[in-house]
This record gives C-alpha cells, sequence and structure tokens, in this order.
C-alpha cells in the first residue's frame, strides 16, 4: 500500500517517560490524520540518535510503498543528528512544524510542560539543518488539526504520486515530432535523468499490426462502453468502431511496454485510416497521458497531473492554444485541438461526432469527441527545454462558459480568462517561453506544481494576478544566472 512515513525528532536527555509521551502522541496524530488524508500516514520512530534516523531514511529509501517521509520535532532534536540520514535522502520530504496542543495550558504550564513541549524550539533547530543542508523541502506549519494544514499536507501527498509515476514514467512514441516544430523536441537523456521519464519511439507500423489482430468482439464491447459513456451525433458507426480498434491496439502496445503515456502525429499514419481522435479521448479519461504532433512533454505531463488528481485521475486535459477573442470586456482564450481534449474537463455529456480534419493524412473523417469545458479556476501548464535545465511554467486562469456558441467548430473547446488579464498573461507566457501545447487542469494549482517542480530540482514560472512583464523579465534573468551556477 503507498504510504508515507512520520518521523519525529526528540533526544535522550528527557528521560523514558517523555519519550513514551512523545512516541504517544506521534502515533495518535499519524492515525488521526490518517483519516483525513488520501493516503497513509504511517509513524515509524521517534528519533533520539543519529543511527535510528539514518537507518529509517534508508529504509524509506529502498521501499516503494513509500512515497515521502513527514518530520516533525514534539521536543528538541539537536539537528547534527539528522545530518547523515538527511545526506541518504532519496524521497520527498515534508517538514511538519506543529505542536501536539492547541493552546498554552495557563494553569498546568510548567518547566516539566516546557521540556516536553518545544515543538517552537526542535522545529527551528530541524528547519536550520535542512536550509543548512539545502534540502528541496515542503514546509507546513500550524496546528495539525487544522483543516487548512491537513488539506495541505493531502496536496503535497498528491504531488508526491505524480512524482512516484513521473520517476517510473514510460512514454511510447509513434513516430518522431511534428516536421520544424521546436517547442516540442528536447533533451530525452536530461528528461529521464532529472524526471524519470523514459521516451521511445514505436514504428506506426507495429501500431497498425496490433490493430490488425483486434477481434471484432473488443471492438464491439468497446463500441458498446463508448454509447454509455457519451451521446452519438453521427451516422457513421463504422468510425466509431475504428476509434474502439485503434484505441484497444494502443493501449495494449502501452500496457505491455509498461508505458503511461503516448503520442503520434497526423504527419504518419502509415497504413491508419484515421487519426486517433475518440481513442485518444478516452484513453486519457483513464489516466493515460496524450501529446500531440510528438510532443513527449506534454504527453508525459499530463499523465503526472491527471494522477496528482482526485482518485488519481483528475479534471486534466492535453490542451492547445488556438485563438483569441479580443474585444473590450470579453478578452478570452480558446484552448481547444484537433481532436484530442481528455472529456475529463467537460462541463456536460460529451457527444461523438465524425468531420473532415483538413490536415494531414487522414483517409475518412475520425470520430471525436465535442464538448464544452466547465466553468472553474484552474492553471495551464508547460514544460519546455531551456537547454541545459527544463523550466516549467504555470499560468493561473479562471474557465468560462463559453461565450459563442461556435455551432460550426466541430472539436472540444475550453474558454478561459488569463491571469492577470489576456494581454499581460500573454506578453509573459511568451517572454517565458510557454509552448502552445499543454496541461489545463482544474484539479491542481500552482502551489502543488512548484512543490513537484522542487522536487524533481527545475525552474519554476507562475503567472498570476500579480505578474508583470517587467517583473517577469527581472526574475527569468536571475533564474538564468542561478541555473548557470548549478
Amino acid at each position: 500500500m503507498k504510504q508515507f512515513w512520520f518521523v519525529v525528532g526528540s533526544q535522550d536527555l528527557y528521560g523514558q517517560e517523555v519519550l513514551d509521551t512523545v512516541a504517544a502522541r506521534a502515533k495518535e496524530m499519524a492515525e488521526q490524520l490518517s483519516k483525513k488524508l488520501p493516503y497513509p500516514l504511517v509513524y515509524k520512530v521517534t528519533g533520539e540518535k543519529a543511527d535510528q534516523i539514518t537507518k529509517v531514511i534508508k529504509e524509506a529509501n529502498y521501499d516503494d510503498d513509500v512515497l515521502g517521509i513527514v518530520t516533525w520535532c514534539h521536543t528538541f532534536s539537536p539537528s547534527k543528528m539528522w545530518l547523515n540520514g538527511f545526506e541518504l535522502l532519496q524521497k520527498p520530504y515534508c517538514h511538519l512544524a506543529t505542536q501536539y496542543n492547541l493552546s498554552i495550558p495557563n494553569e498546568e504550564i510548567d518547566m516539566d510542560f516546557m521540556n516536553l513541549n518545544q515543538a517552537a524550539h526542535g522545529d527551528r533547530e530541524h528547519g536550520f539543518i535542512g536550509a543548512r543542508l539545502r534540502l528541496k523541502r515542503k514546509v507546513i506549519a500550524g496546528y495539525w488539526k487544522d483543516e487548512k494544514v491537513v488539506e495541505k499536507l493531502a496536496r503535497w501527498m498528491r504531488v508526491c504520486v505524480g512524482v512516484d509515476l513521473s520517476r517510473n514514467m514510460k512514454v511510447m512514441r509513434f513516430n518522431d515530432n511534428m516536421r520544424d516544430v521546436a517547442v516540442t523536441e528536447g533533451d530525452k537523456i536530461e528528461a529521464q535523468k532529472v524526471l524519470g521519464w523514459q521516451v521511445n519511439s514505436w514504428a506506426v507500423g507495429d501500431l497498425v499490426k496490433e490493430m490488425d489482430k483486434v477481434t471484432e468482439k473488443e471492438v464491439n464491447d468497446l463500441y458498446d462502453e463508448y454509447l454509455s459513456l457519451y451521446d452519438v451525433n453521427t451516422d457513421d458507426t463504422e468510425a466509431i468502431k475504428y476509434q474502439a480498434r485503434e484505441e484497444i491496439a494502443i493501449r495494449k502496445m502501452m500496457d505491455r511496454n509498461g508505458c503511461k503515456a503516448f503520442t503520434n502525429t497526423f504527419q504518419d499514419l502509415y497504413g491508419m485510416d484515421q487519426l486517433p481522435g475518440l481513442a485518444s479521448q478516452h484513453l486519457m479519461s483513464l489516466g493515460y497521458g496524450f501529446g500531440a504532433e510528438g510532443d513527449w512533454k506534454v504527453s508525459a505531463m499530463t499523465a503526472v497531473i491527471k494522477k496528482m488528481g482526485e482518485n488519481e485521475n483528475g479534471a486534466s486535459a492535453f490542451m492547445e492554444d488556438y485563438t483569441y477573442n479580443l474585444e473590450d470586456g470579453k478578452k478570452y482564450s480558446l484552448g481547444a485541438h484537433m481532436l484530442e481534449v481528455c472529456p475529463s474537463v467537460a462541463a456536460d455529456k460529451p457527444r461523438i461526432e465524425t468531420h473532415h480534419l483538413g490536415i494531414g493524412m487522414n483517409k475518412k473523417d475520425p470520430a471525436r469527441l465535442v464538448f464544452e469545458g466547465k466553468p472553474g479556476k484552474a492553471v495551464v501548464v508547460s514544460l519546455i527545454d531551456m537547454g541545459g535545465r527544463f523550466r516549467m511554467i504555470v499560468q493561473d486562469i479562471e474557465a468560462v462558459k463559453p461565450i459563442l456558441e461556435m455551432p460550426n467548430l466541430p472539436v472540444a473547446r475550453v474558454m478561459w480568462k488569463a491571469m492577470p488579464d489576456l494581454e499581460t498573461g500573454l506578453e509573459c507566457w511568451i517572454m517565458a517561453g510557454g509552448a502552445h501545447h499543454s496541461v489545463l487542469s482544474y484539479d491542481v494549482d500552482a502551489e502543488m506544481m512548484r512543490d513537484f517542480a522542487r522536487i524533481m530540482d527545475i525552474e519554476f514560472v507562475h503567472i498570476d494576478k500579480n505578474s508583470t512583464p517587467e517583473a517577469l523579465e527581472e526574475k527569468l534573468l536571475v533564474n538564468d544566472l542561478v541555473w548557470k551556477l548549478k
């Protein structure tokens, strides 16, 4: 079972009674928190000596079910005893700065109480060693029963689940990138080293062979599933079944090779009648990542961000910026793609339609899901290769019900207001090098993506309601200098 370990700091100067009390309280806290958190928080040890701490960190490093460690110092824990263990730590780390009691008890407080309840003392000592070692850490401060604290810890846990997927990510690319496109390129060796992503290619011909092996029963079963999930607004049953055949073949190849994300390009559909549209959309709804035009970075990020979402498959989707509405008072971005936007972001029940694509090598009109995205606060996330490092760009947005019906636009679409406004946000996005492909998510926010970037040691850029091009330009310049020194 995936879990997080709770490691509590103390020392052996207080006597056994204090240590027993610390251990009992730590166990209680872990048990109570686990009832509200998405994953168990397992109390492991009250560390009073360096070898105890080093031992538990070594165990955590080599246990695949441990997704991270959470530390807290109930009493004063001299920080040098943590040094050797922290130097070895390979799992995500959160420092929970809290205390067992909510209030200072006016009548009870004496030196015995002070010796036992020294979190304000211990957590500062503990924080120093984290800073001194330049540890990549999440710091959460507040009372452990406070809902805001619990929610912060829960969201950090969901980030760690994404980190775990990332470090084991395999991406299946059918052919290569769309020809002559710059931003979808990247250093795949560096991606595996830093992010854990193994990115390899398979021939489209191999996919066609796999499609030929799919049985009619398999196709019909998936077709029936489509009918149960979506409305049908086409008479072209064969186009829908062709998408089912593509989906089954892609999924079999991914599962057989341990891949969680895939890419394709409309420039290479060797032996295929349709670009996978409905097939790609339904696969994303099952948690697989997708990137169009060979964009393996957005494909892997889609899978990672979906994993961070509720129930480990949130309302997140591959997205592309298409066009703008620039009227005063109605300034919005319209995001869509030719075929492939995940239905997890749909406002209403999607409908299956078939239409001419008008680009690429399609022989027949591909089936796809058409819908409007739901309104709500969200982010768009772009990962780019800056040469020598990866940069993650996150922009806050507010999705809205589209202000136009667009009856002749036969694709899934989401309309949003970019922060701080369309023009300023666009200037910042372009200045930072943000791609036309992104992951749009209602489930994660900038704080979670900052946590992910910190753990993976990649650059993070946030465009929010307070951003200006001038301030961002200075930040990017400083970032360049900092990363050159790394």
